[in-house]
Order: structure tokens, then sequence, then C-alpha cells
């Protein structure tokens, strides 16, 4: 079984996180194949839209810390790498696609998965959905370009909250901040989003286009760069005594003592 799945329908793509059992958590096969899918995606012209989700109970848990790649200095985990090698391109793709990308968000975004779900164009959120930058939470920065994509959304103030307190954001109250597009009903978030996905699939791409070019020029100018600045950050906070209590404490399902160091 595939970790991420794509499917056809005429002009219309979905493109669905496949590992259910583990709330689609991030590890090195999910990683690779929605790089690829998203690449796919991107550069078939038959496309016009693309859809992305979560298969199961949630749109993705974050990154799998149970499957941290190594390689780093001192056998240290690899975070900058893994970030420039498979999540940047992801991210990249995503906003320069001259395409809407649409994400469809059931059950919780963490992490890396909250930061999939808010690079896309437009989000639309069950009711019970929510999401956590829980980078904080071991010893971590946000990643995935959120520390960009967050103040273009909702502002300085609601992105430090996000960021350094490391709390759920209900989807009821991520509508009232700006952070989504719509909140339905959960058993109406297939039907919602789908509808939505066809009508842009045969709607005015060119036109989207150059709308999604002229935001991204005024909104995330300098996405690359942050993108890089959030790897190199991240690869420092790989090293800290505060990471791997969070990671330890994580594993052991306890609150972690960090130390500040």
């Amino acid at each position: 079984m595939s970790a991420v799945e794509v499917t056809r329908d005429g002009p219309a793509a979905r493109v669905v996180l496949n590992r259910p059992d583990a709330l689609n958590a991030w590890n090195e096969e999910l990683g690779a194949e929605l790089n690829a899918a998203i690449a796919d995606v991107g550069a078939d012209e038959s496309v016009r839209a693309v859809l992305i989700t979560g298969a199961g109970r949630g749109f993705s848990s974050g990154a799998d810390l149970r499957e941290t790649r190594t390689g780093g200095e001192d056998g240290m985990p690899d975070l900058a790498g893994r970030l420039k090698e498979i999540y940047h391109p992801i991210i990249l793709g995503i906003r320069e696609m001259p395409k809407p990308v649409i994400a469809a968000v059931n059950g919780p975004a963490v992490g890396i998965g909250c930061s999939l779900a808010l690079a896309c164009d437009l989000v639309i959120a069950a009711e019970s959905s929510y999401f956590l930058l829980a980078f904080v939470n071991i010893g971590l920065v946000p990643d995935g370009g959120s520390t960009a994509i967050l103040p273009a959304r909702v502002g300085f103030a609601r992105s430090a909250e996000l960021t350094m307190l490391g709390e759920r954001l209900p989807a009821p109250k991520a509508l009232d901040w700006g952070l989504v597009n719509a909140v339905v009903a959960d058993d109406e978030l297939e039907s919602e989003s789908s509808a939505l996905l066809e009508r842009m699939a045969n709607g005015p791409t060119v036109s989207y286009a150059g709308a999604k070019r002229l935001l991204n020029r005024r909104a995330y100018a300098g996405l690359e760069e942050q993108l890089d600045a959030e790897a190199e950050q991240q690869r420092t906070q790989g090293y800290t005594g505060d990471f791997v209590e969070g990671v330890v404490a994580f594993l052991e399902k306890r609150p972690p003592r960090f130390t500040g160091s």
C-alpha cells in the first residue's frame, strides 16, 4: 500500500496521505512519495486543480518521531537535511504550482502536517479538526514554511501564540482568525471539498495561476530564503538537550522536563 495515493478525475487530482494507522505521520516513505506526487500533478497540464487530504481519522499528525533519521554530526538527527531534501520541494511545489491547491483537513493537522495544509491556497476544515504547531513541545522551531505562512495569514501576534504556546487551535477558532477559508460539518467535508475541487478544476485556470503568482509576490516573496533559515535553525535545535528530552518524553508519553539547554 502506497503511503500517498494520487487519483485523477478529468482535470481534478486528489492527493491522499495514506498512513491512517499512524494518523498519516510523515516517515521517509510518505515524504518521498508526497514529493513525487506534488511534482507529478504540478507538471501534468491536464490537471487544473489539486486537493490534498488525509485518509482515516486525521489529516496528518506531523513527523513520525519513531523514525527520525540520523546522519548528522555525532549520529544526531539530520533535521536540516530532511527538510531541504524532502519537505522544502513539497512546500515550494505547492506555492509555485500554476493551479489552485485545496487542503481538506480532517482531524488533526499537526507539525509539518499543519504546515502542509496552510501552504495550500484554500483550506476547508471539518468542524472537529484542529491545527497544532507542536514543534515547541519537543524543543524545536516551526518548519515547513510555517514561519512565513502564518504571519501572511494571521499576523505576528497570533503567529507567536501558535508557535510559542504549542496549543491546539480548533477549526472554528481558526476560521475566526482567518487561518482557514471554511469550516463544515464532519460528514460534509468530503462533499464540500469535492464540490470546490470540481469548481476550480473547471474554472479559469490561467486566471487562478496569475492571481496565485501575484499573491505569492506580495505574501511569499522570501519563502525560499525563509525555508533555508528554518532548516538552519532546526539544525541547531537538533543538538540541544531540550530536543532530546522532548522526543524521549513524547515516546514515553510524559510531560517533558526542559532545562533550556
